[in-house]
């Protein structure tokens, strides 16, 4: 049995010949386009989803964390559900679509079809996206294959060393609120709520390591900064 390096150094070796032979060497075949209402999503969500906590950026590790977590428990998702819903879970914490007194999460599964709509998307598959997107958060209890792992990603997204980075993001430089005392507490809560809340097998075993990353930024920061006394 021939091992992976002999095997590309046969092919690496026949296509060699072809081409001194003058035979035209039959190119690999392209990665599939993606859909075309994923490029449409992915450019609102650049355009109008610009945040340094819950902006673009995030909503991008939630669906590839989503996914990785999935390939690693070895569970099928729909990737079209995850995609959609990855990336506009967080839409209504944003002008114009976020609603006075109702919360963000609900506000965008409301409103997630009318955004989908005419893009392309699947429709038949938007309860799906809706339901996801309405238990997106930690505190929430999903129901559903893509809601389970869009609601880990989501809330491993709040520990380790990004859950820092985002929430020190949020911190007012000109001395308004949350100031730096603020961060702290709020990683500190997020160390006592979160990760007893993460769901799936694979971000149970992805937790430990981010729980430890942040609870050793907090022991740092504390010894430099007097018990946060001078933060």
């Amino acid at each position: 049995m021939k091992t992976p390096v002999v095997r590309v150094l046969t092919v690496a070796a026949l296509l060699a010949l072809a081409w001194l032979a003058g035979i035209p060497a039959v190119a690999p075949a392209a990665a599939p386009a993606a859909p075309a209402w994923r490029t449409t999503v992915r450019r609102f969500a650049d355009e109008h989803l610009k945040h340094p906590a819950w902006g673009v950026s995030h909503s991008e590790r939630d669906y590839e964390l989503a996914r990785e977590l999935a390939a690693a428990d070895r569970v099928a998702i729909d990737d079209d559900v995850l995609y959609a819903a990855a990336y506009l879970h967080d839409v209504a914490a944003f002008a114009p679509y976020e609603k006075e007194g109702v919360d963000h999460a609900d506000e965008a599964a409301r409103i997630v079809d009318a955004l989908l709509q005419g893009t392309g998307f699947p429709m038949s598959k938007i309860e799906a996206v809706r339901g996801a997107i309405r238990t997106h958060m930690f505190a929430r209890d999903p129901s559903g294959t893509e809601a389970i792992y869009l609601h880990d990603a989501d809330a491993l997204d709040w520990l380790g060393a990004i859950g820092v980075a985002r929430i020190f993001a949020l911190v007012d430089p000109n001395g308004g609120k949350p100031d730096g005392p603020a961060a702290v507490k709020m990683l500190q809560q997020t160390l006592t709520a979160v990760p007893s809340r993460i769901i799936s097998k694979a971000g149970q075993a992805r937790s430990g390591a981010r729980v430890r990353e942040l609870q050793q930024f907090l022991k740092d920061l504390g010894a430099e900064t007097e018990g946060f006394r001078t933060l």
